[in-house]
C-alpha cells in the first residue's frame, strides 16, 4: 500500500505542487518563518536520491561525449536570453521590469531542473552535467548577456555559485553513488519511493519560494506574469524542438528542454538586489519565475511521464 500511495503520489506531482502554490499564497504566514536556505537543504537530499539511481557509467558517457552538454548550454545562453530580450520588446515593458526578465533570460540552469529532469526520466546525468557547464560559464556569460540586451552590467558572485554547486549537486550525488555501491540491494528498497519524496520536495520548495515572495508575486502586474510564463514555456518547447532537429534521444531531449527552460531565477532575483538598487521591481520576475518553473516543471513532467521513452 506504501508503494501504490507513493506511485500515486509522484503521478500526480502537478496537483500537489498546485495545491501548495494556492494555499502558500493564501496563507504565507505559515511558511514564513521557514529560512529559504532550508530550500538548499531540501534540494540536497532529494539529490542524494537520485545518486542512489545512477552509477558512474551515466557520466563517463557524458563525459566522453561532450557534444550533448556544449549543445545544451550553447541552447541555454542563446534562446533564453533572446526569448528575454524579444518578450521584453513586444510586451512593452517598462524598464525594470525588462531588465528583471532579461536578467532571468541571462543566468545558468538551477538544480531544480535536475529534480524534474529525473522525475520526468530524463538523462540525469546529462542534466547534471549541463547544468555544472552553465554555472562555470556563467561569470562571464551571464554579465556580458544581461549588458549586451539590456544595457547594464553585473558581477556575479564566482565562488558563491560554485560552492552552491558543490554543495547542493555533485556532493550528495557522490554520497548517493557511494551508499550504492557499499549497500546495493537497500538501495534498490528505497528507489521505489524516491520519486514521491522528490514530488513532495517540489512542492514544499514551491510552497516556501511563494510564501517568502508573496508580496512580490501579488505586486505584479498580469502582463509581467504572462511574460514569466511565455518565457519558460517558449524555453520548454524550443529545448524540445532542438533536441528532435538533432535526433537525440529521448531523454536527453528531456533533459534538454527542461535545462533551457528551467532558470537559476534565485541568483537573477539577487543580482537584481545586489546590483540594482535603483530599480526594485527588477526582482519580481525573478521571484515570478521561481514558482511558475517549478509548477510548469511539474506539469512538463507529469506529462512526460505519459508518454513511453523510445529510442533510448
Amino acid at each position: 500500500m506504501i508503494k501504490k500511495l507513493c506511485h500515486y503520489i509522484s503521478d500526480y506531482m502537478a496537483v500537489l505542487v498546485l495545491a501548495g502554490a494556492l494555499l502558500a499564497l493564501a496563507f504565507p504566514s505559515v511558511l514564513q518563518p521557514i529560512p529559504t536556505k532550508t530550500i538548499n537543504y531540501m534540494l540536497g537530499v532529494v539529490m542524494f536520491g537520485m545518486g542512489l539511481t545512477l552509477n558512474l557509467n551515466d557520466f563517463k558517457v557524458v563525459f566522453s561525449r561532450p557534444k550533448d552538454i556544449i549543445v545544451g548550454c550553447l541552447a541555454q545562453f542563446t534562446i533564453m536570453p533572446l526569448l528575454a530580450w524579444g518578450l521584453s520588446k513586444a510586451f512593452q515593458l517598462d524598464e525594470a521590469l525588462a531588465l528583471g526578465v532579461v536578467l532571468v533570460g541571462c543566468c545558468p540552469g538551477g538544480t531544480a531542473s535536475n529534480v524534474i529532469t529525473y522525475l520526468a526520466k530524463g538523462d540525469l546525468a546529462l542534466s547534471v552535467g549541463m547544468t555544472g557547464v552553465s554555472t562555470l560559464l556563467a561569470p562571464v556569460l551571464t554579465p556580458l548577456l544581461t549588458w549586451a540586451l539590456a544595457g547594464k552590467s553585473v558581477d556575479v558572485d564566482v565562488v558563491g555559485m560554485l560552492l552552491s554547486i558543490l554543495w547542493v549537486i555533485i556532493l550528495p550525488i557522490a554520497m548517493g553513488l557511494i551508499i550504492k555501491s557499499l549497500w546495493p540491494k537497500f538501495t534498490m528498497r528505497m528507489i521505489d519511493y524516491l520519486p514521491a519524496f522528490s514530488s513532495v520536495a517540489i512542492a514544499f520548495t514551491v510552497a516556501i519560494v511563494i510564501s517568502a515572495n508573496a508580496s512580490k508575486l501579488l505586486a505584479g502586474s498580469l502582463v509581467i506574469f504572462i511574460v514569466v510564463m511565455l518565457h519558460n514555456l517558449l524555453g520548454l518547447g524550443l529545448g524540445y524542438l532542438l533536441g528532435r532537429l538533432l535526433r537525440l534521444a529521448e531523454p536527453k531531449i528531456r533533459a534538454i528542454s527542461i535545462e533551457v527552460g528551467m532558470q537559476n531565477s534565485g541568483l537573477a532575483s539577487a543580482l537584481g538586489t545586489l546590483h540594482f538598487a535603483a530599480y526594485p521591481m527588477a526582482t519580481i520576475p525573478g521571484a515570478i519565475f521561481s514558482v511558475w518553473h517549478n509548477i510548469s516543471g511539474a506539469v512538463v513532467a507529469w506529462l512526460y511521464n505519459r508518454r513511453e521513452i523510445k529510442g533510448t
